[in-house]
């Protein structure tokens, strides 16, 4: 009998998974600065977290959907694809999942070594509002790929890689603007670990701002076209005459 806490560990391991090597990526950049090396750009942090992403939606995602971003949950909750219980458990493993990988995380790499750890922060010249609406845009994209690919029974069956891709290609267009966050526990993690809380809402109101655009559309516009209780491989059978 499948039990239903699986997929909230699930959510928990994947989310810590996911960040240890996001985050890491980021922090990683630092040591190698630190260390007067020629400390890596965008491209490979925006790799690391699109790679790592992909990998594990499709490995997690038969257990819990594979969300591993308050956002998406949020998102999946409003398109009546999750019930409210079990979004609000899946969320909560998320956060603590971010926190233990960030703290796992200044366990190798210090404060003086990497003091931000990762953690989103505005751009020069970037506005709060500014922000919001960056990481809620970019968000609408990642959620649209989960939306495409992993509910909509019309989708292509790829895992996790258009997810992945989503946001990597996120992380290259808002990484020096936002930090690409797209996730509020991307955000959470790392500042409640360093205590940078700067602007924080920024990444907690971006994304799901840009999560409940994405579920409306495909709930109300989208969605409907499909018959969930039917599928491609499973038309209707011809008229007899």
């Amino acid at each position: 009998m499948r039990n239903p806490w699986n997929a909230v560990v699930a959510e928990g391991a994947g989310t810590f998974l996911f960040f240890f090597v996001g985050i890491g990526s980021v922090a990683m950049t630092d040591w190698t600065a630190a260390a007067g090396g020629d400390p890596p750009g965008l491209i490979v942090v925006a790799l690391a977290h699109g790679l790592v992403l992909a990998v594990l939606v499709s490995a997690l995602g038969a257990v819990s959907g594979g969300h591993f971003n308050p956002a998406v949950t949020f998102g999946v909750w409003i398109a009546g694809q999750i019930p409210g219980r079990r979004a609000l458990s899946y969320v909560l493993a998320q956060l603590i999942g971010g926190i233990v990988a960030a703290w796992g995380l200044r366990a190798i790499f210090s404060a003086d070594i990497s003091p931000a750890l990762g953690t989103p922060q505005l751009g020069e010249g970037i506005s709060m509002g500014a922000g919001i609406a960056i990481e809620a845009v970019l968000t609408v994209i990642l959620v649209i790929a989960v939306f495409g690919t992993a509910i909509d029974p019309r989708g292509p069956k790829v895992g996790g890689l258009a997810i992945g891709l989503a946001l990597a290609a996120g992380i290259l267009m808002g990484g020096p603007l936002t930090g690409g966050a797209l996730n509020p526990a991307r955000w959470l993690g790392p500042a409640a670990t360093t205590g940078i809380w700067t602007d924080g809402h920024v990444w907690v109101i971006g994304p799901l701002l840009g999560a409940a655009i994405a579920a409306v559309a495909y709930r109300f516009f989208l969605l409907p076209e499909a018959d969930p209780d039917r599928t491609p491989a499973t038309p209707e059978p011809p008229a007899t005459v």
